[in-house]
């Protein structure tokens, strides 16, 4: 199976940088529910993440870092039906 989605987050600074920056590093996932978990994890750490599919998946989501809670808070809602949206 291929990956679907992806979650990318920022990784812990180590050493003196002369400039300050935000590295960033990204994993895949072939489900969404895999992909939460990871997220939940870094965010957990203190992180900053966010998410998304892969193209050309389709429907094409981007989860900002302003809304990972919102979606980790939706697999919690909908613990058996992994990978579905809502459409209340």
């Amino acid at each position: 199976m291929s990956p679907t989605w992806y979650v990318t987050f920022e990784v812990q600074r180590r050493g003196v940088l002369p400039r300050q920056r935000s590295p960033r590093e990204t994993k895949t996932f072939a489900t969404e529910h895999e992909a939460k978990l990871f997220a939940r994890a870094k965010r957990d750490d203190g992180l900053s993440v966010f998410a998304g599919t892969i193209n050309p998946h389709l429907p094409k989501r981007v989860i900002p870092s302003s809304g990972i809670g919102a979606w980790l808070a939706d697999e919690q809602d909908g613990a058996g039906a992994h990978g579905t949206s809502k459409t209340d």
